[in-house]
């Protein structure tokens, strides 16, 4: 190990070998945002049969949030909120709520966790299951705000003849909010 870290186990560190490896976490952190992009930009291969990609979804998603005035964070969660759908479908908000998390407020955070039993409400009888599934979250004090969410937003982004706003116009947004400090 060239970095002067010597431990091959966890149990063996030192707070010198912590102490060298910290200001690394600095380093990686600064990446987030170019890695959540690199993400997005899977989607744009990921169509299924949908009527158009996952990233133009996601695109469509923040585009229409940010035309009806949301504000920045909110507008973020819109366009990272299926962040995780080529990786993992059946849990994708899980990831994108990881991503989110040190940089968002609780209701987005919430909103972004939870969306896919929202949006279950729209399709989920289509299956045979319970669109009323969110229902369970009735005493949230999210529910509305996530209900919105994916009414005006979500669900209604699935348009092809719907004109988004590029991915390269929210790229400052993305670099913007997940440059935020956090802590570990």
């Amino acid at each position: 190990m060239s970095s002067g870290v010597k431990f091959t186990s966890m149990i063996e560190s030192t707070k010198e070998d912590w102490d060298l490896i910290t200001p690394g976490w600095a380093t990686e952190q600064s990446k987030v945002p170019e890695h959540a992009l690199q993400m997005l930009r899977t989607l744009g291969d990921a169509k299924g049969e949908f009527p158009i990609t996952r990233l133009e979804h996601s695109l469509q998603t923040a585009t229409r949030a940010e035309a009806d005035g949301r504000d920045e964070e909110y507008i973020l969660c819109a366009l990272l909120h299926d962040i995780g759908d080529v990786m993992a479908p059946a849990n994708h908000p899980d990831i994108a709520a990881a991503v989110l998390k040190p940089f968002v407020s609780e209701a987005n955070h919430w909103m972004v966790a939870n969306h896919d039993v929202f949006q279950g409400y729209y399709f989920w009888h289509h299956l045979g299951w319970d669109r009323n599934t969110r229902e369970k979250f009735r005493g949230s004090e999210y529910f509305e705000y996530t209900e919105e969410f994916c009414f005006k937003y979500d669900q209604a982004a699935f348009d092809p003849d719907y004109v988004s706003a590029p991915l390269e116009h929210f790229e400052p947004l993305v670099h913007k909010i997940l440059s935020r400090r956090n802590s570990f």
